[in-house]
């Protein structure tokens, strides 16, 4: 038995992990025994006591009084409200640095790369400080605000814009929205599905684009008293009413996108350049232009070489949003590093943390490595 390869790999492998717990136990064991010592319960009961702490800015409804763990539910949602935002704004600014940084025109080739040469030998932290400390030097006091658009300015005070407001008689026309684009997106993939089958793309999807976009504009405009648009004045000392952002949420979505989009920039570089020669010159054999020939043919075969580096980038994102904490945004590390100050609750606050940021880290990984499956050329 024991001159069996398999046998001994298997028992091998049951030693080590028995080796693994057990070293967990006696860890676990052995800090239970001293913090009780100090007359520090271990536990996550402290979860359904009140906060009695305050959050600046959040996107879901929040008191002092709501107890600890929905204080955490509103961390974990600032924090993913600015990942999902950064992640969007900087793969689209990275596609431009990445297409840019290959341009014949020298100055766009430039500006790019002076882009990633700052993003990526700058350390992020150091970037966010900067970012902060000149927004409080450069940007004027509210009653001064520079106005970027109708209803948008920016001051030391924040970022205020217009913002979208429905009333209860709007739910109608945001549902049949919803359902419509789930619509779309459902005849979508079954004209693909047609199509890899039959060889043939069905015509009722170019038919059902402009039958629910008039659908969805009579409906908005049966209910156009329910939808308004309300633009923020200047009141006392700061602007009330419309979309605002605090300098602190701003500084981060800027920083963290600036950063991010340079190393997305150079994934999108190193995936066009992947493409073969042979590609481009048959597009332009076709009578496509440059426009055309990126969307069309470049973009989706650079797709198969950006997807898996792009999720390693992702994720760090939602890593680096940690570094909220340096600017004074409250996110779910500041949240929960409060709960650990008030509570002495160390263990399970930095416990909470790891397992929250691998749940996240690991559903988001899923998803790309999904639609990296799907746009993979499979070998026979």
């Amino acid at each position: 038995m024991l001159q069996d390869a398999r046998f001994r790999a298997i028992a091998a492998q049951m030693l080590l992990t028995i080796g693994v717990v057990a070293i967990m136990f006696v860890l676990f064991t052995t800090t239970a025994r001293n913090l009780e010592l100090r007359g520090i319960p271990i536990g996550f009961g402290f979860l359904w006591k009140p906060a009695n702490f305050q959050i600046a800015e959040t996107i879901l409804p929040y008191s002092s009084s709501d107890p600890n763990w929905w204080a955490a539910v509103v961390g974990l949602v600032n924090s993913l409200f600015v990942s999902v935002l950064v992640i969007l704004l900087a793969s689209m600014i990275g596609l431009f640095i990445g297409i840019g940084r290959l341009s014949q025109n020298p100055l766009l080739r430039g500006i790019c790369r002076v882009w990633v040469e700052v993003a990526r030998n700058t350390p992020l932290v150091v970037l966010l400080i900067f970012n902060y400390a000149l927004w409080w030097e450069i940007l004027p006091l509210a009653s001064e605000a520079w106005r970027l658009a109708p209803g948008t300015h920016v001051s030391v005070r924040g970022l205020s814009m217009p913002a979208l407001r429905w009333s209860e008689s709007g739910v109608v026309p945001f549902v049949f929205l919803v359902a419509s684009v789930a619509c779309l997106i459902g005849a979508a993939y079954a004209a693909n599905w047609r199509q890899s089958v039959t060889g043939r793309r069905p015509a009722y999807l170019a038919v059902a684009w402009p039958l629910v976009a008039t659908g969805v504009a009579l409906l908005l405009f049966m209910h156009r008293d329910a939808i308004s648009i309300e633009m923020p004045e200047f009141r006392r000392a700061n602007f009330a009413g419309g979309w605002s952002l605090t300098p602190e949420l701003t500084t981060i979505l800027i920083g963290l996108t600036f950063y991010t989009a340079g190393f997305i920039g150079e994934i999108v570089r190193g995936g066009i350049l992947a493409v073969r020669k042979g590609q481009w010159e048959a597009a332009t054999a076709s009578g496509l232009t440059r426009a055309q020939t990126y969307r069309l043919v470049v973009v989706p075969l650079a797709l198969r070489s950006i997807v898996p580096p792009l999720n390693s980038q992702y994720i760090n994102v939602i890593k680096n949003s940690t570094l909220a904490i340096v600017v004074g945004y409250q996110d779910f590390m500041t949240v929960v590093s409060t709960m650990i100050n008030k509570t002495s609750h160390a263990i399970e606050g930095v416990a909470m943390i790891l397992g929250v940021f691998l749940l996240v880290n690991l559903a988001l990984s899923a998803l790309l490595n999904a639609y990296n499956r799907r746009i993979a050329i499979v070998e026979h």
